[in-house]
C-alpha cells in the first residue's frame, strides 16, 4: 500500500485513521491507492488497538415489521459515523439470547443494542457490565446498562379509552402469554395486559375483563380470536397487544365471515407499516419505533465513550392513531 502511493507506511497510518497533520496531497494518494487496490483493514487488527466500530443488535424475531422500524431509527443514528451494524436473533429463548450475546461479546463488539430480551436480569447486568448495553422493551432498572421503553401500561389505556370512548363495554384484549414472575413485572406484554386490565375497571366495565393469552405473532392473534369469538358472549371489540397479531385476527374474522368494525372493531399497537396501509387502515398505539432506535443508538454511543456514567432509563409517550377497523358497536 505505502510503495504503490509513493508514501511511508506512518503515512497510510495516518490517512487510514484519519489522524491530525496529514496533508490534501498524501491523503488524496493514499486514498487512490486504496481503491486501485481495493484494500480492506482488517477489523481484527483494528480490535487489538481498541475499538472494532462494531454495534450488535438482538431481535427477539426477525418476522414481527416493528423491529424494522426500530432498526431504522438504529441505522439512521449510526450513519453519520463509521460504526458498522450487525444484526442477529435470540429467538425468543433464553438459551438462544445467552449464545447470542456471547456470541457478539466474543467478536469485541463496542457496543450491545437488547430489543425485548428475556433473558434473567443477573444475565443481562453481566452483559452490561463487560460491554456498553443498551436494552429496549425491558423495564428494568439496573445500573449496569440503559433502557428505551415506551410507556406501555398508558398506551393500553389509551385505546381502551378510544373504545370505551365508541360505546364498547365487552373489550377483550390478546397478550402474549408470560408466567415467569420477573418479565411479569418488566416486559411491554405483562405492563400493556395490565393497563388493559386497570382501564377496564377504570372505566366501570371491569366485569367485562377478558383476556385470551396466546403470542404476539399472526398465529397467536389468528388462535386468539379464536378462543374470544367461541366465548358465550363474544366481545364486541377485540385489542390486540401487538399489530402483528392484529392480522392475525383480522384473518381469523374474515374466516368467520365477519365485518370489521360492523360486526367487530379490532385494534393493534406498535403502528407497523403495513397498519398504515389503506386495505387494512389499523386502529393503534403508535410507540414510535424509530424514534426508541434513535435514542437507544444515541445512548449507546454515550456509553462507549463514557462507561462509566450513571445509568439511564428513557420512557416514551405513546400516541393512539385511530383508524378504519374501529367503530361503535351494533
Amino acid at each position: 500500500m505505502a510503495r504503490h502511493a509513493g508514501v511511508s507506511t506512518t503515512a497510510v497510518s495516518k490517512v487510514l485513521r484519519n489522524a491530525y497533520g496529514v496533508s490534501p496531497g498524501m491523503r488524496t494518494r493514499v486514498s487512490a491507492a486504496v481503491d486501485e487496490l481495493g484494500y480492506r483493514p482488517s477489523a481484527a487488527a483494528r480490535a487489538l488497538r481498541g475499538r472494532t466500530w462494531t454495534v450488535g443488535v438482538m431481535l427477539p424475531d426477525v418476522r414481527n415489521p416493528f423491529f424494522a422500524d426500530i432498526l431504522d431509527g438504529v441505522a439512521e443514528h449510526l450513519g453519520d459515523t463509521e460504526y458498522q451494524l450487525f444484526i442477529t436473533s435470540g429467538c425468543d429463548d433464553v438459551t438462544s439470547e445467552a449464545r447470542v450475546t456471547e456470541a457478539m461479546i466474543d467478536r469485541s463488539m463496542d457496543g450491545l443494542i437488547l430489543i425485548a430480551p428475556v433473558s434473567p436480569p443477573a444475565h443481562l447486568d453481566r452483559v452490561g457490565r463487560t460491554v456498553p448495553t443498551v436494552v429496549i422493551g425491558r423495564h428494568s432498572r439496573s445500573t449496569c446498562f440503559d433502557t428505551v421503553n415506551d410507556d406501555d401500561f398508558t398506551g393500553a389505556a389509551l385505546m381502551v379509552a378510544h373504545l370505551a370512548g365508541l360505546g364498547h363495554r365487552r373489550i377483550a384484549h390478546i397478550e402474549h402469554h408470560e408466567t415467569d414472575p420477573v418479565r411479569l413485572a418488566e416486559m411491554p406484554n405483562a405492563l400493556r395486559a395490565d393497563g388493559y386490565r386497570h382501564a377496564m375497571l377504570s372505566h366501570g366495565i371491569g366485569e367485562h375483563i377478558d383476556i385470551a393469552a396466546t403470542s404476539y405473532t399472526r398465529d397467536g392473534g389468528y388462535h386468539g380470536a379464536r378462543i374470544l369469538l367461541g366465548r358465550d358472549d363474544p366481545p364486541t371489540a377485540i385489542f390486540a397487544g401487538a399489530d402483528v397479531a392484529a392480522l392475525g385476527v383480522l384473518d381469523a374474522l374474515t374466516e368467520a365471515g365477519l365485518s370489521v368494525p360492523g360486526d367487530i372493531s379490532v385494534a393493534g399497537y406498535d403502528d407497523i407499516t403495513l397498519a398504515g396501509f389503506r386495505p387494512i387502515s389499523l386502529t393503534t398505539v403508535d410507540q414510535g419505533g424509530r424514534r426508541i432506535g434513535t435514542v437507544a443508538s444515541r445512548l449507546l454511543l454515550d456509553r462507549i465513550t463514557d462507561p462509566g456514567r450513571p445509568a439511564t432509563q428513557v420512557k416514551l409517550s405513546p400516541t393512539p392513531v385511530v383508524r378504519a377497523t374501529t367503530g361503535p358497536p351494533r
